[in-house]
C-alpha cells in the first residue's frame, strides 16, 4: 500500500506537470523554456504542499491552532518564493544563456508568491474536500454496519421474562411427587437468572460464582453414574473477593464431559478453589475412561478453553497462571490468579 500511495503521488505531479506545460505555455518562449521552468514551480509547489499536508494541517489547522497554522503556511510560501529567485536567476543566465539579463527582483518575488499560493491552496482544498468525503463515507458504512448489526443482536435476542414464565408453566405442569425434576428446573432457573441479570460486570463477588458453581454441579449429578464421586472445597474462603463472572465454568465443564467411566477404577471429579495471601488457586480434577475416552479430549475443539485462555490473557494479564495436564489416566487444570 505504501507503493502504491508513492506511485500516486508521482502520477499526480505528473500529471500537473504536463497541465502547467500545455495549458499555461507562454507563446514568447519556447517549449523547453516552458518546461524548465514549470519544473521549478513543481519543486516548489509541491514543497509547499508536503510541508501542509504531513506538518501544518495535521498538528496546527486539525489543533485549532489557526494562528500559528496562518503564520507557518505564509512563511512557507514565502521562503519558496524568496529561494525562486536566485533559482530563476541562474536559469535564466546557465541554462537559457540570456545575455546580459535584467532581474526585477521584486516583480520575480511577486510572481512566484502568488503562483505557489494559488496552486498550494487549490491542491491542499481539493486534498481536504476528498478526505471529507471519504471520512463521511466511511462514517456512513461504519453507522450502517453498526445498524444491521444491532439489528442482528435483537434478532438474535430471547425474552427474559416469556423465558421465566415458560420455566414456571413447565415447573407446575411437572407432578408434584417428582420431586427431583422440579429442583432441577428451579436450579435450572436460578442459574440462567444469574447468567442474565448478574454477569453484565467486570467484576462478581467471588461467592456468587461460586453458589452459581454448586448450582451447576448439582445438574450435572443428576445426570452423571451415581458412582462418580464429586466434591467441591471452597468453605475457607472469607471475605470480599471479586473475579471476572463465569471465569471457571469452562473448566468444570469440561470435567464433567470427558469423566468417563471405569468398573476397576476410582471416578471422581475435585474442584477447588482457595483463597491465600492475596492469591486465588482454582482447581479441577477429573479422572478418565482409558479406553473410551483416551483421545476424546485430545480430539474436541477446546472451543469453551481456548475462550477462556483469551479472556484470561486480556482481564489478567500477567496475572495469572494456567496450567493443564492431560494425562492417560487423568486431566487437572490449575489456575492461579496473582493479587485478586
Amino acid at each position: 500500500m505504501k507503493i502504491n500511495k508513492i506511485l500516486y503521488h508521482l502520477l499526480f505531479w505528473l500529471a500537473a506537470y504536463f497541465f502547467w506545460i500545455f495549458i499555461f505555455r507562454n507563446g514568447a518562449l519556447v517549449l523547453t523554456h516552458t518546461i524548465t521552468i514549470q519544473f521549478c514551480y513543481l519543486a516548489f509547489i509541491s514543497a509547499n504542499y508536503y510541508f501542509n499536508a504531513l506538518y501544518t494541517i495535521p498538528h496546527l489547522l486539525n489543533k485549532r491552532r489557526y494562528v500559528k497554522f496562518g503564520v507557518y503556511f505564509i512563511g512557507g510560501v514565502i521562503i519558496t518564493a524568496l529561494i525562486r529567485i536566485p533559482v530563476s536567476m541562474l536559469v535564466i543566465t546557465y541554462v537559457f544563456k540570456v545575455v546580459n539579463p535584467q532581474f526585477n527582483y521584486l516583480s520575480i518575488f511577486l510572481d512566484s508568491f502568488i503562483n505557489i499560493l494559488f496552486w498550494v491552496v487549490c491542491i491542499l482544498a481539493a486534498k481536504m474536500v476528498i478526505e471529507k468525503i471519504r471520512s463521511q463515507l466511511y462514517i456512513e458504512q461504519i453507522e450502517k454496519e453498526k445498524a444491521t448489526n444491532e439489528l442482528n443482536f435483537l434478532r438474535a435476542q430471547f425474552n427474559p421474562h416469556f423465558l421465566f414464565n415458560s420455566i414456571n408453566s413447565i415447573y407446575g405442569h411437572i407432578d408434584k411427587s417428582n420431586k427431583n425434576a422440579r429442583e432441577m428446573l428451579l436450579v435450572f432457573s436460578e442459574m440462567l437468572r444469574y447468567q442474565l441479570y448478574e454477569c453484565n460486570v467486570e467484576q462478581i463477588a467471588l461467592s456468587s460464582e461460586i453458589n452459581y458453581i454448586r448450582n451447576y454441579i448439582a445438574l450435572q449429578k443428576s445426570r452423571i453414574d451415581e458412582r462418580i464421586a464429586v466434591s467441591l472445597c471452597a468453605d475457607d474462603i472469607n471475605g470480599q473477593i471479586n473475579v471476572a463472572p463465569l471465569l471457571f465454568i469452562a473448566f468444570i465443564e469440561n470435567a464433567f464431559k470427558y469423566i468417563g467411566f471405569n468398573e476397576d477404577k476410582e471416578n471422581r471429579i475435585e474442584i477447588s478453589l482457595k483463597y491465600e495471601k492475596g492469591n486465588l488457586l482454582f482447581k479441577v480434577f477429573n479422572t478418565k475412561d482409558t479406553f473410551a475416552n483416551s483421545n476424546q479430549t485430545e480430539r474436541s475443539s477446546g472451543l469453551g478453553i481456548a475462550n477462556t485462555k483469551r479472556r484470561l490473557e486480556i482481564l489478567y494479564p500477567e496475572k495469572h497462571q494456567l496450567t493443564i495436564i492431560n494425562d492417560e489416566c487423568y486431566y487437572e487444570i490449575t489456575l492461579i490468579l496473582f493479587d485478586v
